[in-house]
Formats: C-alpha cells, structure tokens, sequence
C-alpha cells in the first residue's frame, strides 16, 4: 500500500466517534470485545466492526489471552501517520463528558465469557 492510500486509510479510521472512543479506552488498558463493550455502552458486533476498523489501518493489535481476544494500541508497529495521532489522542479530549464516562465505565468493565454476552 502507498503512502497516500494508508493515510487515507489512517484519517479514514478516525472519522467514527466510536472508533476515537474506543481508542481513548485502549490508551487506558488492553481490552478483549466485552470490556469495549461495557466502557462504551455499545453492542459486542458494533465494538468488534470498529475494533476490526482500527486492527486494519494499524492502530491497534490483537491477541489471544483463553478465550478472549484482547485488543492494544500497536505501539511497535505504528505506521508514522497513526503514531502522530495516537499521540495527538492521548493529549486530546481528556475532559469531554463522553470520555470521562466511558473512563468511568471501563473502570468497572470485566471479562465474561461468551454465553453472557447480550446480542
């Protein structure tokens, strides 16, 4: 992929307040689906849509940890156009209610297993 199609991809990625919500929550802590789900109040196929959105233009990594699937801010593997924002991210948006909330909530957020997961 060129240059100009992986910062499209990039910008492309944080157009989504969720996607930008989601990464704030991943600046805090690794997290697998259902504790995505349970900071921002959203349904386990809307955290794992985003969360493949922002695996895909290189902002987050993912693992398996048992029977979850944990996601990371991808530190080591940053292309240069996220590494700018990640860091622009972290310093923004630190006081905004939404934000807070979502801090507040993944505070709280545990991992359950599968079965208990509201669809």
């Amino acid at each position: 992929m060129d240059g100009d199609a992986r910062f499209c991809k990039v910008v492309e990625a944080l157009s989504d307040e969720i996607r930008i919500r989601i990464l704030k929550v991943l600046l805090e802590r690794e997290c697998c689906v259902c504790e995505v789900m349970q900071a921002l109040n959203i349904s386990q196929s809307r955290a794992s849509r985003n969360l493949g959105i922002l695996e895909d233009a290189g902002f987050i990594k993912s693992k398996r940890d048992g029977p979850w699937i944990v996601y990371s801010v991808d530190r080591k593997e940053l292309n240069n156009y996220a590494t700018s924002l990640i860091e622009l991210l972290r310093s923004s948006l630190v006081d905004e209610e939404i934000i807070l909330q979502d801090k507040q909530r993944l505070s709280h957020a545990v991992r359950v297993g599968p079965r208990a997961i509201k669809k």
